[in-house]
């Protein structure tokens, strides 16, 4: 874990050590947590690192890297015994209560307790507590070390050298670890080629030379743990936003609107710095593609100029996060009555209202189902993982336009800000599909009578669909209720014809979808025990979890929803009604998808894990919880997660 102040660096050190083990061929799981405030409060990024692929976070920590007080006092009670906590010496006689930025309640909770143990109430007195724990102290001071570069490289401006603190940090710690330093030298190069200003490469390549240094010639005291090279596979190290951003991409779409908000805001950057690109099969003349990405004045233009583009025959999209979906719901409204296909990423973090920006939820389900006034069809999409993030922004674009409809991909921020390697993801899965589209008269869908129906009456409920301004395919669009043509029409038979037809394209996707792209099933080996219920990031928690409860001679499964609507009910009410313990579990207060699955299949579950104070959960925490139930049901219906700093 390495932690500071918002706007120091964390990020840069993180992504450094983070990058210098992908380099070494070891496989790497990132979770990043920080204040909503642009700069200044506390941020800190926990890296794990294994042999083997590895999906979620894990409580206790091996090696704290620190830039100031602050994290040293929120966070050293989290080293293991045995581990080390990497600290600037300066700082040692910091007393707690001049740490500004930490709550009265967390300063006084803090002095109470190292006043138990006799031990004065600052930084040396944290110190001397994790000590007393036989975590191992590394001093660093980088000040001294930041001069040193300088006089290496032969210059006084200590005020622009201040920025390689970072870099210093994160080659300590890999250091101790014992990785070779070349991997944290390749990991810098990358990091500052585009700038392409050798100086600045040059300067934390100093940085690296001087860390490694200091530590072979200062640090003697071992860590238990140590980083060892593999052969390196061929994998990519993502984020989950940039997953979802490439899954658009390869998915088709070619119009992305978005007002800036935490977190969606990350995809949309990220598909402005890849807005042209080559297509794999040439279809262009020159073999490029682009993405058209627009920045509106607000989520209400988002959302129609989406829906304007995909009337105009464009693959479009949206992303917000709920506050801003909130707004776009009276133009999802819209497109639901005129069977546009738009697709909105919704990143679901801690509200109601702004909330908690920056921290993670899965509040909003139940909203995604229902938004928007009255009735009309939608897919809910949620994904689990960063590979599905992919696979699933790139099968919405498909969905939307198969079945002209909006389409909602649930991506709650625990995952969008998370950041791991995976096996490349592979675009030739899924072709692309546009259904019953028109973009020549040579498509058809014109009757005999010469008039096109843009709402025509089917039996699957999809229509022609011709895009606008196409010649010999006139036809209307409105708010209200509509006759084939578009012309509006409130009698009370066209009325029930015209909903019918729209809701029977829910029908119509749950036949045609694969389950397989509705609900995963990981099963136990024998008998289960429990049946676990989630969607969403929990499931990389989850999985691991099972392999601990595993070697506790506990027999899990897991059931994880990815499709929300149409949902799955056949195939979701055949496995609960047979398992012996249903546990459900949600980042969320109210167990929302438990209450769904209570609508759809009359099986209500009764055992709920819930975690909702904007945290991730940890492997451990699922270890621990399903043990508690497991071992006593009536006693542990509701069991809340409160582990997070």
């Amino acid at each position: 874990m390495i932690g500071g102040a918002q706007g120091s660096g964390v990020d840069l050190a993180a992504s450094a050590f983070a990058r210098s083990c992908v380099s070494a061929g070891l496989w790497v799981y990132g979770s990043r947590e920080y204040y909503s405030n642009i700069k200044g409060l506390h941020s800190y990024f926990e890296i794990r690192t294994s042999g083997r692929q590895i999906r979620s976070k894990v409580e206790g920590v091996d090696l704290l890297s620190t830039f100031d007080a602050e994290t040293l006092v929120r966070h050293s009670d989290a080293v293991n015994p045995s581990g080390g906590i990497i600290y600037d010496p300066g700082l040692s006689e910091t007393p707690i209560d001049k740490v500004e930025t930490l709550y009265k309640d967390e300063v006084k909770q803090v002095q109470g307790r190292l006043k138990q143990q006799g031990l004065s109430a600052d930084i040396s007195g944290i110190l001397e507590e994790a000590k007393r724990r036989d975590v191992k102290l590394f001093a660093v001071p980088y000040g001294a070390l930041i001069q040193d570069v300088a006089r290496r490289l032969g210059t006084s401006e200590l005020s622009r050298l201040n920025r390689i603190v970072n870099v210093l940090a994160a080659s300590v710690s890999l250091a101790l670890l014992k990785l070779d330093r070349y991997y944290i030298g390749e990991s810098v190069r990358q990091a500052f080629s585009a700038s392409r200003k050798q100086k600045l490469i040059d300067m934390n390549i100093a940085g690296v030379e001087r860390a490694y240094e200091f530590a072979g010639e200062r640090f003697k005291d071992e860590l238990s743990v140590r980083l060892s090279p593999m052969q390196n596979m061929s994998r990519m190290f993502v984020v989950g936003s940039q997953a979802v951003a490439m899954g658009k991409i390869v998915g088709g779409c070619r119009l992305q609107t978005y007002y800036p908000i935490t977190p969606a805001s990350d995809e949309s950057e990220f598909l402005e710095a890849h807005e042209n690109f080559a297509l794999q099969d040439g279809v262009a003349k020159d073999g490029k593609g682009s993405v058209v990405v627009v920045q509106t004045e607000d989520e209400i233009a988002a959302m129609t100029m989406a829906i304007g583009g995909a009337l105009a025959g464009t693959r479009a999209a949206t992303s917000t996060s709920g506050p801003g979906f909130s707004l776009m719901t009276e133009g999802m409204g819209w497109a639901g009555m005129n069977e546009v296909p738009v697709v909105i990423t919704l990143y679901s973090r801690g509200g109601p209202s702004t909330g908690m920006p920056t921290r993670t939820e899965q509040g909003d389900l139940k909203f995604a189902l229902n938004a928007s006034h009255g009735e009309f069809p939608r897919i809910v999409l949620c994904s689990g993982d960063m590979e599905e993030c992919f696979y699933d922004a790139f099968r919405a674009m498909n969905y939307a336009e198969r079945y002209q409809l909006p389409v909602i991909h649930l991506v709650d921020k625990g995952l969008a800000n998370s950041n791991m390697t995976i096996l490349p993801p592979d675009p030739n899965l899924t072709d692309i599909e546009r259904g019953k589209l028109i973009m020549t008269a040579k498509d058809g869908g014109t009757p005999s009578d010469g008039e096109y129906r843009r709402f025509a009456f089917t039996q699957d409920g999809i229509s022609p669909r011709a895009v606008l301004g196409l010649k010999g395919y006139r036809f209307w669009n409105t708010g209200d209720e509509h006759d084939e043509l578009g012309h509006i029409n409130e009698n009370a038979e066209n009325r029930v014809k015209m909903m019918t037809k729209r809701m029977t394209k829910l029908e119509t996707a749950d036949r045609e979808i694969p389950l397989a792209d509705k609900v995963n099933f990981y099963a136990a080996k024998g008998r289960p025990d429990v049946t676990l219920v989630s969607w969403g990031s929990s499931k990389g928690a989850i999985l691991e979890g099972m392999e601990l409860l595993a070697k506790k001679e506990i027999n899990p499964e897991l059931l994880q929803r990815r499709m929300a609507s149409p949902f799955p009910t056949q195939a979701v009410k055949e496995r609960l009604s047979q398992a012996k313990l249903v546990v459900d579990i949600e980042q969320n207060y109210t167990a929302q998808m438990a209450a769904v699955i209570s609508e759809k299949t009359q099986i209500n579950i009764r055992n709920r894990i819930v975690k909702f104070n904007g945290r991730p959960i940890s492997q451990n925490e699922i270890y621990d919880s399903v043990r508690q139930i497991v071992a006593k049901p009536e006693a542990n219906e509701r069991v809340i997660l409160t582990h997070g700093a």
